[in-house]
């Protein structure tokens, strides 16, 4: 087994990091936020005061970080990877970032004369909880190989996407569709609710005919429909509208530079600003379907 670094201990990072203490890893932790640190050491992590502190005698290291100014700074500086890290040590990111800071993270590790691979996921909180999660990895087809031997025990998939870069571009293309496919899920609850469907019922429609989708199966947003939906909770955050909008963002900005047009994930990142825009940016991103509630009221949520 191995020791590994893990920067990064939020709601995505603890369970993950947990899952490779439970495969037999020592992993030690860090985070800046107290709360985060002591719900990983209740999971089994090794808390540590530094960066440089979960380096030392790593074979790898994870990020797991909310922006990508995160990412950039963690990475960079005296007090950062590049500087404690060893030689030999595999660099592996699973944050959601731009393409240009994962190429970025690329270069100028390899300038160093590390390996880094980028590392996304999807599956979210459940997935991670669970070691459920889809590993998307870009890089070397040898650094692929060792990243493939770690990210096993938090993986229910591993995809292999190409080059560097290629597993974060698989990973914002994917959460664009989430985004959009989302919408529809939304609408259609309201539109289903507005026409006297019982929601369990048009839900088991939807679920094995066309309408069927990742985020209908996991976030269907009528409470009382599907258990891991944040409907359940007064719309609480498993994906949070801030962070939503940042994955929505970096999609189309992707689209922006390739020239690709995305109406209906421009249509989603308005959505989601106008939520923001009215302080909603903690709440779940699934809160979007207020928009196509005739009043803008929900059933499970109290509007605050």
């Amino acid at each position: 087994m191995s020791t590994i670094a893990w920067i990064g201990l939020g709601h995505m990072g603890a369970p993950m990091a947990a899952n490779l203490v439970a495969a037999g890893h020592t992993v030690r932790g860090y985070d800046i936020a107290p709360a985060c640190v002591q719900a990983a050491q209740a999971r089994g992590v090794t808390t540590v005061a530094s960066v440089a502190e979960a380096l030392e005698g790593a074979e790898a290291c994870f990020t797991s970080l909310p922006m990508p100014q995160h990412v950039r700074g963690v990475y960079d500086g005296p007090d950062g990877i590049w500087a404690h890290a060893a030689e030999g040590t595999l660099l592996l990111d699973t944050s959601t970032v731009d393409v240009e800071t994962s190429r970025w993270c690329h270069d100028e590790s390899a300038a160093r004369g590390f390996a880094f691979v980028d590392s996304p996921v999807s599956g979210g909180t459940a997935g991670a909880e669970a070691h459920s999660l889809t590993f998307m990895l870009g890089g070397a087809p040898g650094d692929l190989d060792r990243a493939r031997g770690y990210v096993q025990a938090m993986a229910g998939s591993v995809i292999s996407c190409g080059a560097g870069t290629a597993g974060i571009a698989a990973k914002l293309v994917n959460n664009m569709m989430l985004f959009v496919s989302m919408m529809g899920v939304a609408e259609a609850s309201q539109l289903a609710e507005q026409l006297g469907l019982d929601a369990q019922v048009f839900y088991q429609v939807a679920d094995v005919s066309s309408g069927q989708s990742w985020p209908q199966r996991t976030w269907y947003p009528v409470p009382g429909v599907v258990p891991t939906a944040a409907a359940n909770r007064n719309f609480d955050a498993t994906f949070s509208v801030d962070l939503a909008r940042k994955d929505c963002s970096l999609a189309v900005q992707a689209g922006q530079t390739t020239g690709v047009h995305l109406p209906a994930a421009t249509l989603a990142l308005s959505q989601l600003d106008e939520l923001i825009a009215e302080g909603f940016g903690g709440k779940d991103c699934t809160l979007v379907t207020k928009f196509a509630s005739p009043d803008g009221t929900l059933r499970g949520w109290d509007g605050r």
